[in-house]
């Protein structure tokens, strides 16, 4: 249930101007900057309630919240559709930032790990193939909807969705879970503290995990906005450009279907060390160009498809289920503000540093994202050695 309501909450959201953008800077004669910013909005908004978003969770399971957010997707979709001018355009993609707050993957894996406790890293990992489809189904969904309805029709069509099936899907499929108190934030670590118990680093485990997480998330945002425009950089048609970034999504199911498979045998921060790995090599590749443009996008896109995993699954082999929903919405914050911006740290690299110049900046992040991966590694394995008998 959670994975086809993750494919329509990332369709009518994240993913629904990549379509419809056009359309609407068409139709209304706002410029397309402007248009495109909405998402940013969302975002930004999505980031700044995400730690109360993990409290909410942690304190009433996920179903009340995760229901909240099919209701305001469904109601900004709704003033979307009645937009008559730029303000309350805007307005609209405030509220649909709301909704992604409360319903795009973190609070969804935050719920199957408040479910499931730690035997949801399967559920979770299962959750992040359906929403691989998410682009792959509501584009040409939308692409018709447009065509048929317009676009505003089209986003009366989403909000439909979240009423009639997104809504009641929440409410009486998901369990019903008793409330329970937010658990307490980590104790500061003060020398003393720290000698008492030298394998307590929970405070620097968590930066170290926000960090890692927030520069994956921008890393993959960024050259993902801009990929098809790198490619035509190198000299590629855009036909060519479009074939072979085709490639990126089949590689990111692929990566994920084989985590599913393996998922039993190994921790997952082996995950997210091997997924900062191939983003690295992909993005290398990437810059050296042809012929070997078909194995980097490969490489890349099995990297960032289990990114998404890691991002899911790590947190609560780290943290435990106990905090897990609250570690949740903390990440979710600098990752989300971070996406929002995103799209225009790309367009900046590409316009002061040129292809070279940009991709230079993208593959010394991906290294420095490997350091940052290797460092939470050896932590772990620190923490676990003085745990040890």
């Amino acid at each position: 249930m959670l994975g086809v309501t993750q494919i329509f909450a990332w369709g009518s959201s994240y993913y629904l101007l990549a379509v419809l953008a056009k359309p609407i800077a068409a139709e209304t004669g706002w410029s397309l900057s402007w248009v495109v910013g909405g998402v940013s909005l969302g975002l930004l908004t999505a980031g700044l309630i995400s730690p109360w978003v993990g409290r909410a969770i942690a304190r009433q399971g996920g179903r009340p919240v995760l229901a909240v957010s099919a209701g305001l997707l469904a109601a900004g979709l709704l003033a979307l559709a009645l937009a008559d001018s730029l303000a309350a355009y805007l307005s609209a993609w405030l509220a649909i930032g709301f909704g992604m707050g409360a319903g795009l993957y973190d609070p969804a894996f935050a719920t199957l790990g408040r479910l499931y406790g730690h035997g949801g890293r399967s559920a979770i990992t299962t959750l992040t193939l359906f929403g691989g489809f998410a682009s792959t189904i509501c584009w040409p969904l939308s692409a018709f909807l447009d065509a048929h309805l317009g676009w505003r029709g089209a986003c009366l069509v989403y909000a439909g969705f979240q009423l009639a099936v997104a809504l009641p899907a929440y409410l009486f499929v998901l369990p019903r879970e008793h409330q329970r108190p937010a658990p307490p934030p980590p104790p500061p670590i003060s020398p003393a503290h720290a000698q008492a118990r030298p394998h307590f680093q929970g405070g620097a485990l968590f930066l170290l995990l926000a960090a890692t997480i927030t520069l994956s998330s921008v890393i993959s945002t960024t050259l993902s906005v801009h990929l098809l425009t790198v490619l035509q950089t190198k000299g590629l048609t855009l036909a060519a450009a479009v074939g072979l970034g085709a490639l990126v999504g089949p590689s990111q199911v692929a990566a994920r279907t084989v985590e599913i498979v393996i998922a039993r045998r190994h921790h997952s921060i082996w995950t997210h060390v091997v997924s900062a790995l191939l983003v690295a090599a992909g993005l290398a590749a990437l810059w050296l160009g042809a012929p070997i443009i078909p194995l980097a996008l490969a490489l890349y896109g099995a990297g960032i498809g289990l990114e998404s995993i890691a991002r899911g699954t790590l947190p609560l082999a780290i943290f435990g289920p106990e905090r897990y929903p609250v570690i949740m919405g903390r990440i979710a914050m600098p990752s989300l503000i971070a996406l929002a911006a995103a799209p225009s740290i790309g367009s900046a690299l590409l316009e002061i540093g040129g292809l070279d110049g940009a991709m230079a900046v993208f593959v010394a992040s991906a290294a420095v994202n490997m350091l940052l991966a290797a460092g939470l590694f050896l932590m772990l394995r620190s923490s676990s050695s003085a745990r040890s008998p």
